[in-house]
C-alpha cells in the first residue's frame, strides 16, 4: 500500500473518528465568519451582513473534510435586537452533516464612546448521516460492521457575549450546550457531540492613515481534543487591500489576502499549509469567501 493510500485510509478512521466525537468545522477566516462561532455578534455591524464560504481541507486527499457555509444577520429597526440565519454542510469521508441555525441577540450600550455589550442565544437543527457502507470492507459478514446512519436529527442551543467597539473585541460562546449521544439502528454505533468553548478576540491600530494593523486570536475547546489556538495578523492598506498571516498552533500556517470590491463587499482567501508530515501528502487548504 503507498503512503497516498495509507493517507487515504487514515481520513477513513478520521471520519469514522469525528463520528464518534464530532468537531465544529474549522475556519482560518474566523474573524469575518463571527456569526458562526458566537449568536451575540447578530447585527453588531449596525447593518444587513450577508456572508458566503467554502473551505477545502487537505486538497488531493480522497474524502478530505469540505465546508460550505452562508449566513444573513441584521440588527432590528432601531431597536437593540440583531437577528440572524446560518446553514452549515461539513462533509469529512463518510460523513455528511447539515446544520441550519437561528441567531437571536441583544445589545446593552456601555457608554457614549461606543463601547457596546451584546447577548446571544442560538437555536440549531443538526441532520447527520454517516455511509459506513461506502467504506472498504474487508469482511462483510463481519458482525461489528455499524449500519449507515441516514438523516439523524438533533436539536440544540447555544449562547454567546460580545464586547466590541469600533476598534475592538472580545467573545465567548458555547454555540451548543446539548451534549447529545446519538445511535443508529446498531447499539455499537455511537455518535457523541461534546461542548465547544470559543474565546476570541482582535484590535485595529492605525500605523498611519494609508495602513492599519488587525490582529486576532481564537481558542477553542473541546473535551477529548487538544486546545486549538489560532494567531492571526492583517494589514489593512488604503482602505482596499488585506494581506496577512496565521498560524493555528502545532497544526499549520496560513497566508490570508482580500479585496473591498465595493463599500458593501469584500472577497477574501486563505491558504494553510500543515506543519507536519501530512503536509508531503496533500495541495493544502483552501478557503474563499464573500
Amino acid at each position: 500500500m503507498t503512503k497516498t493510500r495509507i493517507i487515504t485510509a487514515l481520513l477513513a478512521l478520521v471520519s469514522f473518528t469525528s463520528a464518534q466525537a464530532q468537531q465544529d468545522p474549522q475556519y482560518t477566516n474566523y474573524m469575518y465568519n463571527t456569526i458562526n462561532i458566537n449568536p451575540a455578534y447578530a447585527g453588531s455591524r449596525g447593518a444587513l451582513s450577508i456572508f458566503g464560504l467554502h473551505r477545502s481541507q487537505w486538497v488531493g486527499l480522497e474524502g478530505a473534510p469540505t465546508t460550505n457555509s452562508f449566513s444573513v444577520n441584521t440588527p432590528i429597526a432601531d431597536s437593540k435586537v440583531g437577528l440572524g440565519v446560518s446553514f452549515i454542510n461539513d462533509a469529512l469521508g463518510v460523513m455528511d452533516e447539515n446544520t441550519l441555525s437561528v441567531d437571536f441577540s441583544y445589545t446593552l450600550d456601555l457608554n457614549n464612546r461606543g463601547s457596546k455589550l451584546s447577548f446571544g442565544l442560538k437555536g440549531s437543527a443538526n441532520l447527520l448521516n454517516v455511509a459506513y457502507s461506502d467504506l472498504n470492507k474487508y469482511n462483510p459478514n463481519d458482525p461489528q460492521i455499524f449500519n449507515d446512519v441516514q438523516n439523524e436529527f438533533t436539536p440544540n442551543i447555544g449562547a454567546g457575549i460580545y464586547w466590541h467597539t469600533d476598534k475592538s473585541y472580545v467573545g465567548f460562546s458555547v454555540p451548543s450546550f446539548l451534549e447529545s449521544t446519538r445511535y443508529d439502528n446498531n447499539i455499537q454505533s455511537t455518535m457523541q457531540q461534546k461542548m465547544h468553548y470559543y474565546l476570541m478576540g482582535g484590535h485595529v491600530f492605525e500605523i498611519n492613515p494609508m495602513l492599519k494593523f488587525k490582529p486576532a486570536f481564537l481558542l477553542k475547546a473541546v473535551e477529548g481534543a487538544p486546545l486549538q489556538a489560532d494567531i492571526t495578523g492583517n494589514f489593512l492598506i488604503s482602505e482596499k487591500f488585506t494581506i496577512g498571516g496565521a498560524y493555528r498552533w502545532d497544526a499549520a500556517w496560513s497566508a490570508l489576502v482580500g479585496f473591498q470590491v465595493t463599500d458593501g463587499m469584500f472577497i477574501g482567501y486563505s491558504y494553510d499549509s500543515d506543519v507536519k508530515a501530512l503536509r508531503n501528502y496533500n495541495n493544502g487548504s483552501h478557503e474563499i469567501f464573500v
